[in-house]
């Protein structure tokens, strides 16, 4: 019981300090970023970001959302973001959801005529990035009702809310649907009045 309590300590300490620093609306201040880096080499020594990135597609190949929690200069993300669709939308309906490209995973679902594409480390459990996608689109039909590609594309800012709520620097720190919607919920009050 003591280690499942002790290995639980860190990643909510983690989520706080970068709670804190993304609800004060600023960026991570080099002496914060070091003190996060050397936090988590303390507790998970070799630990990387899980989750490189997380794209949303049309069947036509257009990016609806981009989130990269690694740095890739722009037009080296076009490229990766041509590729990585490519390579997705060629795929048939019987092939597996799980590719091996380049250095890294991709791991993708197809929802009605949108694909989500999530872009990991070799290292990550495949199964558990897939159930995180579900649950991504789980909680966009509670708070749109049936999420459809024109409510993404115009309520972008919202969709990035909700994806800032359960990944925190690569790593998924929400899977909670009500903690997730939350901030939304108490924005969605304040706008009303």
């Amino acid at each position: 019981m003591k280690t499942s309590q002790v290995s639980r300590k860190p990643l909510c300490l983690v989520a706080a300090l970068e709670r804190s620093v993304a609800v004060k609306g600023s960026q991570l201040q080099p002496s914060l970023a070091i003190t996060f880096e050397l936090y988590l080499e303390k507790y998970w020594p070799g630990k990387k970001k899980m989750i490189k990135f997380f794209l949303m597609v049309n069947k036509q190949g257009q990016t609806r959302l981009s989130k990269y929690y690694e740095h890739v200069e722009i037009n080296k993300r076009t490229l990766l973001e041509t590729e990585v669709i490519k390579s997705c939308l060629s795929r048939s309906s019987e092939q597996c959801s799980f590719i091996e490209y380049k250095d890294f995973k991709l791991i993708y679902r197809q929802y009605a005529a949108l694909f989500i594409v999530v872009g990991v480390n070799d290292t990550e459990n495949e199964m558990a990035i897939y159930e995180f996608i579900h649950n991504f689109v789980e909680v966009l039909d509670e708070y749109f009702s049936r999420v459809s590609e024109l409510d993404i594309m115009f309520n972008l800012d919202k969709v990035h809310i909700i994806l800032d709520e359960m990944v925190l620097n690569g790593c998924i720190v929400e899977t909670n649907r009500a903690r997730i919607l939350a901030p939304l919920l108490i924005l969605d009050k304040m706008s009303e009045s």
